[in-house]
């Protein structure tokens, strides 16, 4: 790849497809103007065929990089055999992929469902039926409490608890119950679970679209015994952090924490389509009966396929160990471009090859939404956050080469900015 290429202009055919979406599709999104066609490991291409880097991986749905060819093998060979019978019958592919869920992650039970936002409703869905059946919460009293800046979705009874107004203007009425606590407060935590109808705390044991917020050492390993202290259930969505992103199986990983309820997503099939997993044991999973909860394509026979083969290609590359790796050697080339223009980078900080860069706005007004801009153009593609934080997380089967020659583009634009 040559990263010294000069920008190039944006094509006609480029220009055509972007404004086919703009003419023809809801404007609920702000994409960089590039137009891709291709993947492969952790390179992009555009309908002209320039190759990029990927350095946000689909939000970490493509852990196992673009294409991997074992997940593309599994959804090729299944989709010949069988897609779809719904759960009105059995299937050969569920039982052992929800095997495979629950063995490696320790937990008696899963549930299958599709997009991360179904998953996490589904949590909140056993935490409250828990709440009744098992902690005596009096009916439709159950609260559940939740951190400030979180990012758990965007269905209505998801914003109901977002303290971003970008996702709750203009959507309202909101759903009641839920309560907001500073994130890593735990005296606030504290405070709030001895409320006798809380049922649940819900958390990302790293905030990645409030711009990969990562707390202090020891502070899901306290929430969570603050939880158990008071009959409250630890519930952690590892939609984003979870599957090697942060250089662990899990993120709650790196304190011990076994979640009473652990919501996976975005990866769990390598990008390949949607497949998402709530697990938990089974006084609290077995709460749910027949006709309570449940979905069409949750635990179709293709996605169950795919998403084994996903969770082999994490284990068998070692992909936590890599990103765990790879991460050091990126925030330090970071930090160096840091110790240059510390003027323009305010903040390196993540986990694994899950990162974000803080950039100040220049004296011109320029932005880190510019510095993307910018990136896309010498081809590392890049978005910004909450206006000022750059979030950078590339599949995790780059290679340290890879890393270090998008590092070096990086490095070149902001030394230029």
């Amino acid at each position: 790849m040559n990263t010294s290429a000069s920008p190039t202009a944006t094509s006609a055919r480029a220009e055509q497809l972007m404004q086919l979406e703009d003419q023809y599709g809801a404007h609920n999104y702000h994409p960089l103007p590039v137009v891709l066609s291709r993947g492969e490991g952790p390179l992009l291409w555009d309908v002209d065929g320039k190759q990029y880097f990927d350095f946000l991986s689909a939000y970490s749905a493509v852990n196992q990089g673009h294409c991997h060819p074992r997940i593309i093998g599994a959804l090729t060979k299944q989709a010949q055999q069988l897609t779809l019978t719904s759960r009105a019958f059995f299937n050969d592919q569920l039982g052992a992929a929800e095997k495979q869920l629950c063995e490696l992650f320790g937990y008696d039970k899963a549930l299958l469902m599709n997009s991360g936002a179904e998953a996490v409703e589904t949590a909140l869905k056993l935490a409250r039926k828990w709440g009744y059946q098992e902690k005596g919460i009096a009916p439709n009293m159950a609260r559940i409490i939740v951190a400030e800046h979180n990012f758990h979705g965007r269905t209505t009874g998801i914003i109901s608890f977002s303290t971003d107004g970008d996702s709750t203007g203009g959507f309202g009425p909101y759903m009641p119950g839920y309560q907001v606590v500073p994130y890593e407060d735990l005296e606030a935590l504290e405070e709030a679970v001895k409320e006798p109808h809380v049922c649940a705390f819900l958390v990302e044991p790293i905030q990645g679209e409030a711009g990969v917020m990562v707390p202090s050492e020891g502070y899901l390993k306290k929430a969570a015994a603050i939880c158990q202290a008071h009959n409250v259930l630890f519930i952690a969505d590892e939609i984003q952090t979870g599957l090697c992103r942060t250089g662990r199986m899990l993120a709650c990983d790196y304190e011990g924490v076994d979640p009473d309820i652990l919501i996976l997503g975005k990866a769990l099939s390598g990008g390949v389509m949607p497949v998402s997993a709530v697990l938990a044991n089974d006084i609290i999973m077995l709460t749910i009966q027949p006709g309570q909860h449940g979905s069409t394509f949750g635990g179709n026979p293709l996605a169950c396929a795919v998403m084994r083969a996903a969770l082999d290609v994490l284990m068998d590359e070692k992909l936590a160990d890599k990103a765990f790796a790879l991460g050091e050697i990126f925030r330090e080339r970071m930090r160096q471009v840091q110790a240059k223009r510390p003027e323009l980078v305010d903040l390196v900080r993540g986990k694994g090859l899950l990162n974000a860069v803080v950039i100040n706005p220049t004296d011109d007004g320029r932005t880190a939404w510019d510095v993307c801009v910018t990136l896309m153009e010498h081809g590392v593609l890049a978005k910004p956050t909450h206006g000022d934080i750059i979030r950078f997380a590339p599949p995790l089967v780059i290679t340290e080469e890879q890393l270090n020659a998008a590092c070096d583009v990086i490095e070149e634009v902001i030394l230029a900015f």
